[in-house]
């Protein structure tokens, strides 16, 4: 029986250890390469440059997501009050014409990209998607300070939007 709890307890601390979130993103994650709405690749790395110095909330959704949808309005309160926080809306679409359909139909506002392989990249890989609506938020440093709720009204995300 002592023996058990002791394999038990190191188990315990081995999962403990190796679940902590990462604050930073991988590099191969940030030279993932994403579509712009006006068709241009970029990688992970421009995009977080682009809103160097101010909060960042990311959206991975697809416009055929029921529970995507269904969380816009979450979004769009967070958007309104929190407009100095930039928001960064990765798609999951299986076409860039869902996407942008998608994009028009639901009124989404924020900087838009696509993910043209989807769940088969490096940053899929780094954030291991098991969910959508997922949201991610990058504080002003561009440290990621909340890694993964899949509600818009989270707890933790809306005190990271606070700070």
């Amino acid at each position: 029986m002592k023996k058990l709890s002791i394999v038990t307890l190191i188990v315990v601390a081995f999962l403990s250890c190796n679940s902590k979130e990462p604050t930073t993103f991988s590099q191969e994650a940030l030279n993932d390469t994403f579509i712009s709405l006006a068709g241009k690749k970029t990688t992970l790395q421009s995009i977080l440059n682009k809103h160097k110095g101010k909060t960042i909330v990311v959206d991975i959704w697809a416009s055929w997501c029921k529970d995507c949808i269904g969380g816009m309005p979450k979004v769009k309160a967070l958007q309104a009050k929190h407009p100095e926080a930039a928001y960064v809306f990765l798609s999951l679409d299986r076409g860039e014409d869902a996407w942008k359909r998608g994009i028009k139909k639901y009124e989404v506002k924020g900087d838009h990209y696509y993910m043209p392989n989807a769940k088969d990249c490096k940053f899929a890989d780094f954030v291991n998607i098991s969910w959508i609506p997922r949201y991610m938020v990058i504080n002003k440093a561009g440290e990621i300070v909340v890694f993964n709720v899949i509600e818009a009204d989270d707890e933790k995300l809306l005190e990271a939007v606070k700070n």
